[in-house]
């Protein structure tokens, strides 16, 4: 980079005023005007002001912007046009959201905005809803579907398997220990089977994602890995969404489309009664994996709230409260529910995407959720707030 375009950059970011000590020591070349137009309508107005109210205007200003930066560059400009430009509303309208670059935080927003949009954008959200969802299937459905199919694999071999169906490499290597050297063998202690192939639900999951405005990107990434762990015949997964109410969405999982324009965001929490009905799901506990995604904020009877939680890990079930499933970073929560699910056997923390699936394996093979957390640097205690 040269001394010029060190300039131009630092010209375009503070603006050209007087006081950004650059002065003339940089020129701005017909491309970088276009550039510092487009930021300027963005940064230098009023909020809600600067392009207006027109959606053919932002249309445009959105196109503009899309050849004038790189993507990661577009996408902060259109999280702050949302806020700065009230571009909420204008999202109604056809001829923006064609002209959008879709992303989570723009997936997160039409979602919230379903119940509005007009019939005659409908098409469109749902076509940008579904660019997102389908980019985001195919770079998450290959390590999902292999940490998922391994774990079965793994938690189903046979400790007693019949001579046919025994893992002779794996029976050996997992008793090289007791190697006699006067005889030249091993002498197994424990036998390894090949894992059952039969094609049966092996696992059950239960994935119960709180509908509250600030879980709007959870919802996006729960809606994808549901659709993943849904194409498993292995494994039997189901998706409730809640509020006040409970949604019972598993016949919309083989498409996040509809899944998230069944989804209504906003409104309270009863995570309580969503505990009820996912309790009333649960037929086989040992089986059964639970996945409450709430930031545990509770409208509803905390105490009978954990007593529930407490009730179904007592069945056997495994269960794991996400705080967030998001790459949104450290998330606002409920510390003190947090640590009171804890006490009751329940892990409550938040997961970034990428290691969701490693998490569901763990959780497949029944082993300790806390201490893969732990190992994943992940924090798992909460000190509650201090009462007043």
């Amino acid at each position: 980079m040269t001394d010029r375009d060190r300039l131009t950059r630092w010209r375009l970011v503070l603006g050209g005023e007087q006081s950004d000590g650059i002065g003339e020591a940089a020129t701005l070349e017909a491309d970088d005007l276009k550039r510092d137009d487009a930021l300027r309508e963005l940064y230098d107005g009023e909020r809600r002001s600067g392009l207006g109210a027109s959606a053919p205007k932002v249309a445009r200003w959105l196109g503009d912007i899309r050849g004038y930066f790189p993507s990661s560059v577009v996408q902060v400009m259109q999280h702050d046009a949302m806020d700065r430009l009230g571009l909420t509303q204008l999202l109604l309208e056809p001829e923006l959201m064609e002209a959008v670059q879709p992303d989570v935080g723009l997936v997160a927003t039409l979602v919230g905005l379903n119940r509005i949009i007009p019939e005659r954008s409908r098409a469109t959200a749902r076509a940008v809803v579904r660019v997102v969802t389908d980019e985001l299937e195919e770079r998450l459905r290959a390590e999902t579907v292999q940490a998922v199919t391994g774990a079965l694999n793994r938690a189903s071999r046979t400790r007693r398997p019949k001579a046919s169906d025994i893992d002779w490499n794996r029976t050996i290597a997992a008793n090289l220990k007791h190697y006699q050297p006067e005889h030249g063998t091993v002498v197994p202690e424990r036998l390894v089977g090949h894992a059952r192939r039969a094609h049966r639900v092996e696992r059950r999951i239960i994935l119960c994602i709180d509908q509250s405005g600030s879980m709007a990107e959870s919802v996006v990434y729960s809606s994808v890995f549901g659709a993943v762990l849904a194409s498993l015949r292995s494994v039997e997964t189901k998706l409730v969404v809640f509020d006040t109410a409970v949604v019972d969405l598993t016949d919309e999982l083989d498409d996040p489309v509809d899944v998230l324009f069944g989804v209504q965001l906003g409104g309270g929490t009863d995570i309580n009664q969503a505990l009820a009905y996912c309790e009333g799901l649960i037929e086989q506990p040992g089986e059964t994996v639970l996945v409450l995604i709430s930031d545990l904020y509770e409208g509803g009877i905390a105490e009978e709230m954990v007593r529930r939680a407490s009730s179904i890990v007592a069945s056997g079930a495994t269960m794991v409260a996400l705080l967030a499933l998001s790459d949104s970073g450290r998330p606002s929560f409920d510390a003190g529910h947090a640590a009171a699910l804890a006490a009751v056997g329940v892990p409550a923390f938040a997961c970034t995407p990428d290691r969701f699936p490693d998490l569901m394996a763990t959780a497949i093979e029944k082993r300790d959720i806390t201490a893969w957390a732990a190992a994943n640097d992940i924090v798992t205690t909460h000190e509650p707030e201090p009462t007043a």
